[in-house]
């Protein structure tokens, strides 16, 4: 959620259409049509279901936050991975949930963003880090890619990656000031370069900007890329 939303600790409760809208001190009532399946148990709550909840959201949030939202929704890893996840929902209920509503709020907004959601980013920062290398000609990079080592197994698991170029991906948010994770970030480079890949370290400043410094650590990697291989061509 961006933090303007985090921040507002009011509950939003609904009533069928055909009820009254639910009055009370910090609550946000609604009247809402729902269908089956779109609200669920929690905790013993009944609560709108994760796309349901998405299909809501596109009427107050931007097109990029909303795919940032449907994104951590999506969000899946295979058992190649050090912890494998399910999403929360699929990026097919998605779909079905928006071809079910054609009429709603938002429904222009959701629209836009269920076209450039993937299934792999684990943080609303490699969602916009995509989006950038995305909109700005890089072409899209791969999300839960795996890069092997000599011996075939998992040995690095790059936020996102060029595969062609050999390029991984590495978004690194605050938490990666602190010594064990340094200690982990230097083990992870080592093993990146010695499978033949180059590691591109992100940060927060990377995506900042119109036109974000991102772009210009992504081109450079791909020009040292271009001249490995043309080295490689020419010793063969």
């Amino acid at each position: 959620m961006p933090a303007w939303m985090q921040e507002d600790w009011r509950i939003h409760v609904a009533r069928d259409r055909n009820g009254s809208k639910p009055r009370r001190h910090n609550v946000v009532g609604h009247r809402l049509t729902f269908k089956a399946g779109e609200v669920v148990m929690h905790d013993g709550v009944r609560v709108t279901s994760p796309a349901r909840t998405w299909l809501d959201l596109a009427s107050l949030m931007s097109v990029d936050d909303l795919i940032a939202a449907g994104d951590s929704l999506v969000c899946a890893h295979g058992t190649d991975f050090p912890k494998p996840k399910e999403g929360l929902c699929t990026l097919a209920e998605l779909r079905r949930m928006v071809g079910a509503h054609p009429g709603m709020r938002g429904m222009k907004t959701a629209r836009l963003a269920l076209s450039e959601i993937r299934v792999g980013a684990d943080s609303p920062q490699e969602t916009r880090m995509r989006l950038i290398l995305s909109r700005f000609g890089h072409g899209e990079p791969a999300l839960n890619y795996v890069i092997r080592n000599s011996w075939g197994q998992p040995a690095v698991w790059p936020d996102a990656a060029y595969t062609e170029q050999r390029i991984a991906l590495q978004y690194d948010g605050g938490h990666h000031a602190d010594p064990l994770q340094v200690g982990s970030d230097l083990r992870r480079h080592s093993l990146t370069e010695r499978a033949g890949w180059h590691e591109v370290r992100v940060y927060k400043e990377d995506l900042e900007g119109d036109k974000p410094f991102l772009l210009e650590k992504v081109r450079a990697a791909m020009t040292r890329g271009i001249d490995r291989q043309t080295k490689a061509r020419t010793y063969t």
